[in-house]
């Protein structure tokens, strides 16, 4: 793969003299299509050896192009607030918005490559690793980003003539470091990590361009013909941006399947009991929080539920025994425009914890399982990948050492009519019922075979679903409070063991 494009690959001047003016306009015309269709995104990835190029062509595609529509996101170390954050947090974070193009100068395939070759990570955590950023790339093409990969290579002789005509140069002399000569030096380490990875994270949605960079304006015409191809091809495209789904159907509901009509949703406590419970919950809860293994790991509490089953009141009673420092509440609604032109989680990624504190989500990425689907405000391929999608987005929470713990609210139909007339007679509770709640209770069948799948599809081992019988309220913020002091309790007993086998092994 990499040898045919250590080849010397030329274009004379003349010739680029000629086909550059058009090329530039062919561009500039096709990202104002872009702009104007403003049905996808683009996203192009630049990667490869030291000094084959990938800063120049950067700079030249802002060049050739509107700067003012391409957004260049230039990845080195993580910052400590990266760090703090699962591995690709801070890539959802820079992903363009639709009818503009992302450029990612090094992306999430950068760390695992360097971590590999300096032997920090197992091959068995790097083949993990290429797992994960197949998934990553298949989600982002889901959502119609329209993704271009380029690797561009020097052979190893090439490499080091350019980082010497560089060096040379007083002009470029600063950009050859020792950092360079060093990774020079590892030439052979890295090409024998790169090559299998750019095979097999080479796919038929996103494949990776292997560019030849030891002549600029082979690269320069190559990278631009490409990116205008793919432009005009999916442009030109009006019936759709995404490839077809092949998500295999749900199975048919079965009502002794079914996890709520199981539940015992009348509990017993009275508010005698609550009170003394609820304030010895809430200092174990604040305790917790205030452990300095806390400073290692995140939390974040899901809350969902049917309309008035409670959850505000849950999150209350949690919030209540915390200091406001180290809490944030997200409450999630329709998407704003901004949140529309990007990928789905994004609004999700974006509001993720550093280590030490607590996010709330009232309501979350279930939306896309739950009214999005019932609603029919999403494709139904959209929402039945949706369960694979937030499995993963989980799973990398949990690696990090965010714990994620979800809660499932439920009241019985009777009680959620009897919650709906006592909103409608209260002044100040007039404001939490809507003409959408009463919409929303005529689908009531078609929401809780909804739920159901959600439970059985997303309720994994590191992050499962608590059911919470919640017709008695007092028993429903109880159980929310205990379940939430349980897990955090958990897990930092978990981190302190981590800690322990971390000393040993050093």
């Amino acid at each position: 793969m990499f040898e045919s494009a250590s080849l010397a690959h030329r274009v004379d001047k003349a010739a680029y003299r000629r086909a550059e003016p058009k090329l530039r306009e062919a561009l500039l015309n096709a990202q104002y299509d872009l702009k104007q269709d403003g049905r996808f995104s683009v996203l192009i990835l630049i990667a490869g050896v030291e000094g084959a190029g990938k800063g120049e062509t950067v700079n030249l595609l802002n060049e050739w192009m509107d700067p003012r529509h391409i957004e260049v996101s230039g990845f080195a170390e993580p910052s400590d607030e990266e760090s703090e954050r699962p591995r690709v947090w801070r890539y959802w974070r820079a992903l363009p918005p639709k009818g503009k193009i992302g450029v990612f100068f090094g992306a999430w395939h950068t760390q695992p490559i360097v971590d590999r070759v300096t032997r920090r990570i197992s091959t068995g955590r790097f083949e993990q690793y290429m797992s994960e950023i197949l998934r990553l790339e298949r989600m982002l093409i889901d959502e119609g980003v329209l993704l271009l990969k380029f690797w561009f290579h020097l052979s190893k002789s090439q490499q080091k003539k350019r980082l010497r005509e560089l060096e040379a140069d007083p002009v470029t002399r600063w950009r050859v470091t020792a950092k360079d000569w060093k990774l020079f030096e590892q030439y052979d380490d890295f090409v024998g990590v790169c090559e299998p990875f750019v095979r097999k994270t080479s796919t038929g949605e996103a494949p990776w361009l292997v560019v030849s960079g030891a002549d600029p304006r082979y690269r320069s015409l190559t990278v631009g013909r490409t990116l205008l191809a793919a432009l005009r091809e999916r442009l030109d495209d009006k019936s759709a941006v995404r490839p077809p789904d092949h998500t295999p159907p749900l199975p048919p509901a079965v009502d002794k399947l079914n996890v709520i009509r199981a539940l015992h949703l009348d509990q017993a406590l009275s508010k005698k009991a609550y009170e003394p419970e609820l304030e010895r919950q809430q200092g174990r809860l604040n305790k917790l929080f205030r452990d300095p293994r806390m400073r290692q790991m995140a939390v974040v509490a899901v809350f969902e539920g049917n309309d008035a089953a409670g959850k505000g009141g849950a999150i209350r009673r949690v919030t209540r025994a915390l200091d406001a420092r180290s809490y944030q509440t997200v409450s999630v609604a329709a998407p704003t425009e901004e949140e529309r032109s990007k990928p789905y989680l994004w609004r999700f990624w974006r509001h993720l914890p550093r280590r030490g504190r607590l996010v709330i989500f009232d309501r979350s990425w279930y939306g896309r399982v739950l009214v999005e689907r019932v609603e029919g405000f999403c494709a139904e391929a959209d929402w039945m990948r949706a369960y694979g999608e937030i499995n993963d987005f989980e799973q990398q929470l949990a690696q990090h050492n965010l714990l994620v713990v979800k809660f499932w609210l439920t009241i019985s139909k009777e009680e959620q009519f009897r919650r709906f007339k006592e909103r409608e007679k209260v002044a100040f509770k007039r404001f939490k019922i809507t003409d959408e709640d009463w919409r929303n209770r005529k689908q009531w069948d078609a929401y809780e075979r909804a739920v159901c799948d959600m439970v059985d599809r997303t309720s994994t081992n590191v992050a499962p679903w608590t059911l919470v019988e919640a017709n008695n309220k007092y028993y429903a913020r109880i159980k929310v409070i205990s379940t939430l002091a349980d897990a955090v309790e958990a897990a930092l007993a978990r981190v302190e063991e981590a800690g322990k086998k971390d000393k040993k092994g050093k």
